[in-house]
């Protein structure tokens, strides 16, 4: 499904309480988990280590960072909404945030975006987007939580 495209605030206030889409699934490698390792100096066994993971882990195998699975949640957010006429994007914020289930390596993930709610600060569009990663196959989700954006749209 092609990303809503939102040019304005009006626009994106029609989706204000509405579940806005899902992205498509995107699959988490052990490649990715290195990677992420290493930019993060976050080497802890049970993320890089996918032998020990399988003897010792409780999860029967390697799994992703936290916050790796939340630094996906751009890739995964355009392909749910395409904001154009845009001046510039800020990351405001995160509230609530909850880890509630592993990401095993291998698994694919999607992102759910609901809008909570959307205000027009004095030419500035706060969008509060409630978020749930959702992992193939599992009932509950990798994170939930809300994300906030400022958006500052051309006139």
């Amino acid at each position: 499904m092609p990303p809503v495209i939102i040019r304005n605030f009006e626009e994106f206030e029609k989706y204000n309480g509405q579940e806005i889409g899902k992205s498509e699934f995107f699959k988490i490698t052990q490649e990715q988990i290195n990677l992420f390792a290493d930019a993060t100096y976050d080497h802890q066994w049970i993320h890089t280590d996918p032998e020990r993971a399988k003897k010792e882990g409780a999860f029967g195998n390697t799994i992703a960072h936290g916050y790796l699975t939340l630094s996906i949640v751009p890739h995964l957010w355009e392909q749910i909404v395409e904001v154009q006429n845009l001046k510039m994007m800020i990351n405001y914020g995160i509230e609530s945030l909850r880890f509630a289930n592993p990401v095993t390596v291998d698994s694919e993930v999607r992102l759910i975006a609901t809008l909570k709610s959307v205000m027009n600060l004095r030419g500035t569009v706060k969008a509060e987007v409630q978020v749930k990663l959702e992992i193939k196959d599992q009932k509950k989700p990798a994170f939930s939580g809300v994300l906030v954006f400022l958006y500052h749209f051309h006139e």
